[in-house]
């Protein structure tokens, strides 16, 4: 997870897409721009009203249009720790077509996956000069995708985690259909540098969903939910952060090569500093581990986490993910016994 500076707070952005001149996908008797303020409005009451420790932000809290760079931009700006994207779907010709689902930054799987991406990506034809905003990005050409293909995000464990959360709880809570987690190229996902999922409420071509998402009601019961996950997603936080602190005696920290050697030992918990997860291998040289000699890894969840320095004392992994918190951010402490991971 993200380590938050001493005295600042842990900062979500909620995303209410389109706005404005963009009223983004269009029922029979409703617009995607108004339904999913009101959930994002009525998710950050939640989070403001429940959680004095996080600063909540809006992309937009009124019916404005904000270009997708702005979105991510704000996102980066405020050095969020969480970003929600909040969208609502709707399918041409198929009024059967509902369920919610949850992306986080990935390649399409699917062409379903390709073409709802193509979709939400369209607002940047709105703006003025977007090919140079966007680097010469092309939402309607299939070529333009390619590059997220090649991602490596540094916050894949943390959003696909949440994104499942979401999906349990819009089952749950609010009793809907899922249609699970998916991966694709958003171009506001891709713009942010933290955890980050893109929400798609339901489909307003369907007429129960319609219906149900522009109800009081359903927008309430959908702000729960995704509450409800956020609620998990921060305490699993606050325990991984609520590791206790030792304060600083102004000697120097301890070098990860005098680190104890733990080959041998068996029955004691061994600690070692999760440094980033990847849902592919990563070569020995490669550049997103910053340089960095001797990284495990370790497989859990169809996902390689790669771990720096390892020791059964508990001051001194604290001590080395303070050295390397300057390069990975996301650095937290995990815990195995006899080479298995420790989750208690």
């Amino acid at each position: 997870m993200h380590i938050q500076a001493q005295g600042k707070k842990f900062t979500v952005v909620i995303d209410p897409g389109h706005g404005g001149r963009d009223a983004g996908a269009v029922g029979s008797s409703s617009k995607e721009k108004d339904i999913v303020l009101a959930v994002s409005l009525k998710l950050g009451k939640l989070i403001t009203d429940n959680h004095p420790d996080v600063k909540v932000v809006y992309t937009r809290s009124t019916d404005t249009f904000i270009p997708l760079n702005q979105r991510g931009t704000i996102a980066n700006n405020n050095k969020g720790d969480l970003f929600i994207s909040i969208h609502a779907n709707s399918v041409g010709g198929n009024r059967s077509a509902k369920g919610t689902e949850t992306f986080t930054l990935g390649l399409h799987r699917t062409e379903e996956n390709l073409k709802l991406a193509m979709k939400e990506n369209a607002a940047i034809l709105l703006e003025d000069d977007y090919k140079q905003k966007y680097e010469g990005f092309d939402p309607s050409s299939i070529d333009s995708y390619i590059m997220f293909e090649f991602m490596q995000s540094l916050y894949v464990e943390q959003s696909i985690n949440f994104a499942s959360e979401i999906e349990k709880e819009f089952v749950r809570h609010a009793r809907r259909s899922s249609r699970g987690v998916k991966q694709a190229g958003f171009i506001v996902l891709w713009q942010t540098t933290m955890p980050s999922v893109l929400i798609e409420l339901g489909f307003i071509s369907h007429k129960e969903e319609e219906t149900f998402l522009k109800s009081v009601n359903g927008q309430t019961k959908m702000a729960e939910s995704i509450y409800n996950a956020f609620k998990k997603y921060k305490g699993d936080y606050d325990r991984k952060q609520g590791i206790p602190s030792v304060a600083s005696n102004g000697t120097n920290s301890t070098s990860p090569s005098t680190v104890t050697n733990t080959q041998n030992i068996t029955g004691k918990i061994v600690y070692k500093v999760q440094i980033l997860a990847t849902d592919k291998k990563l070569p020995e040289n490669s550049k997103q581990l910053k340089g960095y000699k001797n990284v495990d890894f370790y497989q859990e969840n169809g996902l390689y986490k790669y771990t720096y320095g390892e020791t059964t004392e508990l001051n001194e992994i604290q001590k080395i993910r303070r050295q390397v918190v300057k390069d990975f951010k996301d650095a937290f402490v995990v815990k195995f016994r006899d080479g298995k991971k420790v989750t208690n």
